[in-house]
């Protein structure tokens, strides 16, 4: 399939670039110029979309997707068929801007049973809401995982779904040829069916080689590893990990089984028995937001000042403080007594020491809290997120929100969160405002119609906008006068990004050719060296007493300059003298005889006396030797 970077298809979307290439068909990066947002457009192989079947296959992936709403699958926002330019079918899809599963696996190797854990809850989460649909994906694999940017896993590619609002399944043969062989259930590989538990096997596949950086079976033919999926039980992660959590490589180990029935009967069970497991695994992790990449949710509660304050003041009344004793000696002392004074003293001292350390420890505590650091509120992520769920967020934590400038943004989509003042992770004063910059979406300016315009008047139009214009391209043309504009790279209309680069194609007026002169030259050469100059040739015949058959008589307009590239030359090519002189054809056969007198241009009247079988001419008229022109009429004589 040709590369149709460039092409506006359905009158809506610019494709900007090819991204991937498969054996059904092409995926572009473009841009839906009716609500300006990037899109991933997918677009069908030009031999398949004469094959219904698989227009049909490509059909029911747009109808299995659109009839899901998850944010771990990607979403299916359009398709249809390209009306005008190149002919295509097409499913519009969401861009996720990122690399796949099995990307990842090629750079970082076999993952910990930890991180692994994060990537298969949320696959199973959006196969759970695919299955509650009656959906089957049939196809899962590190290949259709995509991980986008922020870290949000998504399920791509339901070209082999099938459910109740899909239509017919496939054959076996049809979804061993599509599938993907390693990933195969064996009931797909004996029976061709396939239900939600065969998509509990793929994922159990895909959490054997996530666990240990490979897959169970290996072969050299895609028949021989299917041969060991029926065949052969898949062996645990222990067996290659050692250290490997034992409830989590049982769980595996159930769902590689080769009997459907010991497997969880769909992927929403298979993720209630792994966040179980994760739970007992990762205790101190937040189990609600591992299916979502950056959740914006409420920080610790705001503590009530007041109440604060009076805690502090009952803290400090409560600290026993021992009273100074006044030493009135009324009588003396003794020995004894003085030393049980002195140590009543140090007890004093010690008491008096302990109740001021406490007292400054209250006091930078009640600092901290009340008006230092400890006073303000830890400022959750709102990167990315809409007005409405920052309020959500902030209102909580006794914090409102306003926008301070709004922005455009090529990542994030348009009255989204770019950042914030202060910034996630930072802290501002109890009842304080956070700042947002807002997105507008991204930097769109559309190309303005210059067609037939000065060089001037459209550098003019182009540069009101944030737009760079190359050195303009000068070309021959018929139909626009010299000097003018023909046409605009981007073309005109097309919304582009800012200091896009704009390139004019100016008109040279119409391209002078040399003419030469074909006078007695043959009719022939004249009529391949015209055309193949870019003149026109009208031909047409005429008799000549001075030119031979085939000679140039004439041509118009004359040889010896230049003339218009197109432009029409006339020539007149000869047919040779209008006169014959009648032969001698006595004696000559009757048959010999017409022919001879018809390859002069003239016509025959045949007389026939006796009764000879062979006859031949016995007369003639007019006599031998006579002048006449051609298409008279001449009568022969035979017996």
């Amino acid at each position: 399939m040709s590369d149709l970077t460039g092409e506006l298809i359905d009158g809506r979307y610019q494709l900007l670039r090819q991204v991937a290439t498969g054996g059904m068909a092409s995926i572009y990066e473009g841009i839906d110029t009716r609500l300006d947002r990037k899109v991933a457009v997918k677009i069908m192989h030009p031999h398949l979309a004469q094959d219904e079947q698989f227009v049909e296959r490509f059909i029911r992936e747009a109808k299995a997707a659109a009839a899901l709403s998850h944010p771990n699958i990607v979403a299916v926002q359009d398709q249809g068929w390209n009306q005008s330019g190149t002919p295509a079918v097409f499913i519009v899809m969401e861009m996720v801007e990122g690399h796949t599963l099995r990307e990842y696996l090629i750079e970082q190797g076999r993952l910990t049973y930890r991180d692994g854990i994060r990537f298969l809850l949320p696959v199973l989460s959006a196969l759970a809401a695919a299955h509650k649909q009656g959906i089957v994906h049939r196809d899962i694999k590190p290949e259709n995982i995509l991980v986008s940017r922020e870290g949000r896993i998504k399920i791509a590619d339901f070209g082999l779904a099938k459910g109740p609002l899909l239509g017919s399944t496939m054959t076996a043969e049809s979804s061993v040829i599509l599938g993907s062989v390693s990933y195969l259930s064996p009931e797909q590989v004996q029976r061709g069916v396939a239900d939600s538990r065969s998509d509990v096997y793929a994922v159990g596949i895909t959490a054997f080689e996530l666990f240990t950086g490979k897959k169970p079976f290996d072969g050299d033919a895609p028949i021989q590893i299917a041969y060991m999926h029926v065949n052969e039980r898949v062996p645990r992660v222990s067996s290659v990990i050692s250290d490997f959590p034992t409830d989590l490589d049982d769980l595996i180990y159930r769902a590689t089984s080769a009997n459907p029935d010991e497997r969880p009967r769909d992927a929403a069970e298979f993720h209630s028995l792994l966040t179980a497991i994760n739970a007992r695994l990762n205790p101190k992790e937040n189990q609600l937001s591992l299916e979502l990449d950056i959740p914006i949710k409420p920080m610790r509660p705001q503590v009530k000042q007041k109440s604060l304050r009076k805690r502090i003041k009952e803290m400090t009344t409560q600290v026993p403080v021992a009273p100074q004793e006044e030493t009135k000696v009324e009588e003396r002392e003794t020995t004894a007594q003085v030393a049980r004074r002195k140590k009543v003293s140090k007890r004093v001292r010690r008491n008096r020491y302990i109740a001021a350390g406490l007292a400054i420890a209250l006091g930078i505590t009640g600092w901290y809290v009340l008006i230092g650091p400890g006073s303000r509120v830890v400022v959750p992520s709102t990167v990315g997120a809409t007005q409405s769920e920052v309020t959500a967020a902030l209102t909580p934590l006794g914090l409102t929100s306003i926008v301070i400038e709004r922005r455009y943004s090529e990542e994030i989509e348009a009255d989204r969160v770019i950042e914030s003042v202060p910034t996630g992770g930072g802290r501002v004063e109890q009842g304080g405002t956070v700042k947002l910059i807002v997105s507008k979406g991204p930097e769109r300016y559309i190309i303005p119609m210059v067609n037939g315009l000065t060089p001037e008047a459209a550098h003019a139009a182009i540069t009101k906008f944030p737009l760079k214009l190359a050195p303009s391209i000068e070309v021959f043309d018929s139909t626009v006068p010299k000097g003018f504009v023909i046409s605009a790279n981007p073309a005109i209309g097309t919304k582009v990004m800012r200091d896009t680069t704009v390139t004019l194609t100016i008109s040279k007026g119409i391209e002078q050719v040399a003419l030469a002169s074909y006078l007695g030259k043959s009719g022939e050469q004249a009529l391949n060296e015209l055309t193949d100059a870019g003149f026109k040739v009208i031909a047409t015949y005429a008799f000549s007493e001075t030119k031979l058959v085939g000679e140039v008589i004439s041509q118009t307009p004359a040889g010896g300059g230049t003339a218009n590239k197109g432009a029409a030359v006339s020539i007149v090519i000869s047919k040779g003298t209008q006169f014959a002189y009648i032969p001698n054809l006595y004696s000559i056969e009757e048959v010999k005889a017409v022919k001879a007198l018809q390859d002069l241009g003239l016509k025959v009247i045949v007389k026939k006396i006796g009764k000879k079988t062979v006859k031949k001419v016995t007369n003639i008229s007019p006599k031998v030797g006579s002048k006449v022109k051609r298409g008279s009429s001449v009568t022969i004589t035979v017996g």
